[in-house]
């Protein structure tokens, strides 16, 4: 019984290390989720998926962003698309909890011996 049990849970892992790597898109590295579309053709017309990965912003750091590369970059208007695309930005690539984030410095008196 002991492994049947051992083999049922590795097939269900398995299966949901399948699930997972089919919502990454292969070609892009983001995920695939709605909004993907868009930001595929706006966005990986310029850049690699792995330079949005690493972005991490908050909705109001992409939004200055978008503004940077439209002023300085020649980025056409999103139009209609932009408000998904910032959903998906922001949702998938957003600000998160210890994502490549450092622990906070320790305290500098702690060796002290006094």
């Amino acid at each position: 019984m002991r492994h049947i049990s051992s083999l049922c849970f590795a097939i269900l892992l398995l299966i949901v290390s399948f699930k997972a790597l089919a919502e990454v898109d292969v070609t892009t590295g983001l995920v695939n989720a709605p909004g993907f579309e868009f930001v595929k053709s706006q966005c990986t017309i310029c850049h690699s998926g792995s330079l949005i990965v690493s972005q991490r912003l908050g909705e109001k750091d992409w939004i200055r962003m978008i503004r940077w590369m439209q002023e300085e970059q020649g980025l056409w208007s999103l139009g209609e698309l932009e408000e998904p695309i910032l959903r998906y930005l922001t949702k998938h690539y957003g600000v998160s909890v210890n994502v490549n984030r450092r622990r906070k410095p320790l305290n500098k008196n702690i060796f002290s011996m006094e």
